[in-house]
């Protein structure tokens, strides 16, 4: 064998195992793009995207702390104030309770060719130390859930009759008898909105159908509510009227309200009555300062062995304090004189609320 023969051979053998190194080699697959939370910015803030989906998700909460104080009874005696749950006992001394809330939200919506579609999850915790709480001194219960999409909403809700006036001077509204089981369905347009509601009306003996009808408009600074509800289990109905206008460096709420006679939606009310009108003014002190005074006058507060109205008025009348500490972080004050029929008291509460 020469040289050349040698020199070609051996380019040959390297050339092979070069290439049989190359078959063998490893290679790194390429790493996937981690997908990182998105900002959902078409619901308004505080939606981000559920990895992997179109729908938006928010969290959100309130956590409350709460100093009730006053009288109840003849001026002097124990008792609570609205909805409080406690009630007078003669003789006993002025009252204070220490109560509190968390309360967890969780809001999800995505587009769809029906519109858009949200669900509302919201859970609360109550505590307190007064006998409506429960051996731990904690009850939890479902605040709201429901669905909505094109204009239906159902599930469990506050319906329209909670819409109160701002402060906490009115008892036209804002009870646990306006959270029901509900049907709805709201026309909206640019300054008008209608809408129809059916409730399940909940009795000891039985479950009745409760009707809600409410026309809405707003323009500029003005806006007006007209509603109407129908028992069809007590065969009674009410309707309210509720107009709010911006004037001066405030916004002035009145409200009027009439009821047939006792029924389901008249229980929402914890002083009741035939007649009852109520008025506040919003005044913005300050950046972070809000001052409210209000009042409501309630005619004909009880109701006879016939189902009529009859009995003395009752009125109450009181200043609500509200300051942003900071964001997130607000506090809320009022004091009330109250009159009722037999009775005349003070009460009041301190809270704070972090929202979030």
């Amino acid at each position: 064998m020469n040289i050349k023969s040698l020199l070609l051979g051996s380019a040959a053998a390297l050339a092979a195992v070069s290439g049989a190194q190359a078959a063998d080699a490893i290679v790194a697959a390429e790493p996937e793009p981690m997908e990182y939370v998105r900002v959902c910015d078409a619901f308004g803030t505080g939606y981000f995207y559920i990895p992997g989906t179109e729908t938006c998700l928010k969290i959100g909460g309130l956590v409350r702390v709460e100093i009730q104080a006053g009288q109840r009874g003849p001026i002097g005696s124990y008792g609570g104030s609205a909805g409080s749950g406690v009630y007078p006992v003669a003789g006993e001394d002025d009252y204070w309770d220490f109560t509190g809330r968390a309360q967890l939200d969780v809001t999800a919506k995505s587009d769809t060719e029906l519109g858009t579609l949200t669900s509302v999850a919201s859970l609360r915790w109550d505590y307190g130390n007064d006998s409506t709480w429960d051996a731990v001194g904690t009850t939890a219960y479902i605040n709201e859930a429901y669905i909505e999409l094109g204009g239906f909403k159902i599930g469990r809700y506050f319906n329209w009759w909670d819409k109160g006036l701002n402060g906490e001077s009115d008892t036209i509204a804002s009870s646990l008898s306006t959270r029901m089981n509900s049907v709805a369905y709201v026309y909206t347009g640019d300054t008008f909105s209608a809408g129809i509601q059916l409730d399940e009306l909940s009795r000891a003996d039985n479950n009745d159908l409760g009707l809600e009808a409410l026309i809405s408009t707003k323009l500029g600074g003005f806006a007006f509510d007209l509603l109407g509800s129908y028992d069809f289990g007590a065969e009674e109905g009410a309707i309210r009227a509720l107009a709010s206008a911006a004037v001066g460096p405030g916004t002035l709420q009145a409200a009027v309200v009439w009821s047939s006679g006792f029924g389901y939606v008249q229980q929402a009310y914890y002083d009741r009555g035939e007649w009852a009108v109520a008025a506040s003014y919003a005044i913005k002190a300050t950046d972070k300062l809000t001052l409210t005074p209000g009042v409501t006058y309630i005619w004909n507060t009880e109701v006879d062995a016939d189902g009529d109205w009859t009995g003395d008025d009752a009125w109450r009348a009181g200043l609500t304090l509200d300051y942003a500490i900071t964001q997130g972080l607000n506090l809320k004050t009022h004091v009330h004189y109250n009159e009722v029929p037999g009775d005349e008291y003070i009460d009041g509460f301190i809270r704070l609320d972090r929202t979030f």
